[in-house]
């Protein structure tokens, strides 16, 4: 039995909950795994796991020991980071997740320079706006905007985006331009809904001006869960978009959309970055977080208070 082996899949047995889980992310089949943590409890003499038809569960010993194993991987991996020089250059596979757009726009973009410092990170990177189990998936990190519900993960603020109003000329040459937010509410106007993926409602912006705020309300033909979607949505005439501004950027100096409400402050979405508490933050993970922090100072800085 190789140690090693036999305490990363108990690991990740114990995070997913389930072997048939752990298997998949240790790319093992589920004999494999089994077999593994079967060895390991004869080694230690003790019951790690409590196995139903439907789930795993960690006994008292299994969870003392799980936190250690925890340490000990992690020292272990601190050991050989310092052996190839990996404090200034880590190395290793990063599982990320961030929303498309924000893939697309600056952070794919940027990663050159990322690798120009640290080339021997290897990034799987998830592009998507759906809720990711970090766990079950075995994401290392998540980049996403708004509040982080899960209130197990540790999150990072790493800036705020901020919003503005737009609409299609051609729209607006139907519809008329309107020039107060409260109008959205009272008029033919239609707004492109955009849905939370904590909760499947249309996410709520508030707007101010000289100290009074407005929540944007109004009617809508269509919600999407994707920011791609959104932006298309607002480009191709279905309603007025409240999209971060870096997302307009290209399209405003095109022409192909118009900015409404420009006196208005809309309340921008924070970014925050976030990890499983008992994800060994490595040197990897920790200076892709540092990177991620630099890049959203340029991009997307955090407002005052």
């Amino acid at each position: 039995m190789d140690r090693f082996d036999a305490m990363q899949a108990f690991i990740r047995v114990v995070e997913s909950g389930s072997f048939t889980k752990a298997a998949a992310t240790l790319q093992m089949n589920k004999t494999s795994v089994t077999q593994l943590i079967q060895q390991l409890e004869i080694r230690l003499r003790v019951k790690l796991l409590n196995r139903t038809t439907r789930k795993v569960h960690v006994t008292a010993d299994g969870a003392v020991y799980y936190e250690h194993a925890v340490r000990l991987l992690a020292a272990m991996d601190d050991a050989e980071t310092s052996l190839s020089n990996a404090v200034t250059t880590p190395r290793g596979k990063l599982r990320v997740d961030v929303p498309s757009p924000l893939a697309r726009l600056i952070l794919v973009p940027a990663l050159p320079t990322f690798y120009a410092r640290y080339p021997d990170i290897q990034i799987d990177l998830g592009a998507s706006d759906r809720k990711v189990d970090m766990v079950r998936e075995n994401v290392d990190c998540v980049i996403r905007g708004g509040s982080i519900s899960e209130q197990s993960l540790i999150a990072r603020h790493v800036g705020d985006l901020t919003i503005g109003a737009y609409a299609t000329p051609n729209y607006l040459a139907q519809a008329g331009t309107p020039t107060h937010p409260n109008q959205l509410a009272q008029s033919a106007h239609y707004l492109v809904g955009y849905l939370n993926s904590q909760n499947g409602k249309v996410a709520a912006v508030e707007a101010s001006l000289d100290g009074n705020t407005v929540s944007i309300t109004g009617r809508y033909q269509l919600a999407v869960d994707d920011g791609n979607a959104y932006l298309a949505a607002g480009l191709a005439g279905l309603g007025i978009i409240l999209l971060p501004t870096y997302m307009a950027k290209v399209h405003e100096n095109r022409g192909e959309l118009h900015r409404l409400f420009e006196p208005w402050a809309f309340s921008p979405m924070p970014l925050y970055l976030a990890f499983p508490p008992n994800r060994y933050l490595s040197a990897k993970l920790r200076v892709f977080i540092d990177w991620v922090i630099e890049l959203m100072a340029h991009h997307a800085p955090k407002c005052a208070p």
